[in-house]
């Protein structure tokens, strides 16, 4: 008996060594599975939302360049750059020579948005006739800084982009327009149209805080240096100036940095900013642009807004396009 007891007692503390080892095993187990099913529904929503974003349709944008009186070859790059950061954008190019535009022509109803870096030869009339058609059934342009000097005699393209300068404007093709006292003035003095003082970092103002393109943005913020368009005329027709700019050493008055326009069913984005390309590394060009061509597109505006963190009024922000989707 004694050596039973002697035997047993041993044997008690091994089935209860072998029980807490067991206990400690299921629930390390139970630990792991518990991990491995957080992380299975963490990757599973991650992927669901990355299948989401691939999936999502992308604005198909024509942009037109090849010819200007700015270094289009330089500033396309950026545009194109500037749009794709965002992924929403899908943007094909037509570089028109002097030698091609005589018989150029695109299907414009391929695409939701023409973005317009072209200050060159006018297009035949078949290309003119096919566009005006394509704005009036609902495509949408955008016009980036000197695409608005081009085309003085083209009647149709006047009206959609609002204001334009130089090519012989003056006071036959419109008024001037700008901000002074509270409110909007459509002045009919006789004088050019298209003018602008030296390059500085200037200040745009928002002027419609709750248009879907400037809504949520600061309401005053700095543009990388480059000269401001002031003295534009034009017909001014189903218009709104959604931000202005003081043309310091220029008509030192507040002059429209932001458009948009109306023409048929079709909707347009004008901006004067955008000289060069390393203006358009300015964050107030760069966020301004994926906005304006949304909503040209879209009609709405889904892109958030940064605030002036990253968009500031004391100084010019710049950046590179790759650095754009960090900001949000």
């Amino acid at each position: 008996m004694k050596k039973f007891y002697k035997t047993l007692i041993p044997v008690k503390r091994s089935v209860r060594g072998l029980e807490t080892a067991r206990y400690h095993f299921l629930l390390v187990a139970a630990f792991a599975a518990l991990a491995t099913l957080v992380v299975s529904v963490s990757v599973r929503a991650d992927d669901e939302k990355t299948a989401t974003t691939k999936g999502a349709e992308k604005i198909r944008v024509l942009l037109i360049d090849g010819q200007n009186n700015h270094d289009w070859r330089r500033c396309s790059p950026v545009m194109i750059s500037t749009l794709e950061a965002t992924g929403r954008f899908d943007i094909d190019r037509e570089t028109v020579s002097e030698a091609d535009v005589i018989d150029w022509i695109v299907d414009f109803s391929k695409y939701d948005v023409v973005l317009s870096n072209y200050n060159g030869k006018p297009w035949q009339e078949k290309t003119r006739t096919a566009f005006v058609n394509y704005i009036k059934e609902g495509g949408n342009l955008v016009v980036v800084h000197a695409a608005d000097n081009s085309f003085r005699e083209w009647k149709e393209y006047n009206l959609m982009i609002g204001l334009g300068g130089w090519g012989g404007r003056n006071e036959t093709d419109g008024p001037y327009v700008y901000w002074k006292d509270g409110e909007f003035v459509r002045d009919t003095t006789k004088g050019r149209g298209g003018s602008h003082g030296a390059g500085w970092e200037y200040k745009v103002i928002v002027r419609d805080k709750e248009h879907p393109i400037t809504k949520g943005l600061p309401a005053e913020f700095l543009q990388a240096k480059e000269e401001l368009y002031d003295r534009l005329r034009g017909p001014a027709e189903n218009m709104e100036i959604i931000a202005t700019a003081f043309a310091k050493g220029g008509s030192n008055r507040h002059e429209p940095v932001l458009m948009t326009i109306t023409y048929g069913k079709g909707r347009i984005f004008h901006t004067v900013m955008g000289h060069d390309a390393r203006s358009m590394l300015g964050v107030a060009f760069q966020e301004t642009l994926i906005r304006g061509t949304e909503w040209a597109a879209t009609g709405k505006v889904t892109f958030p807004p940064v605030g002036s963190d990253v968009l500031p009024a004391d100084r010019a922000a710049s950046r590179d396009p790759k650095d754009i989707k960090t900001a949000r």
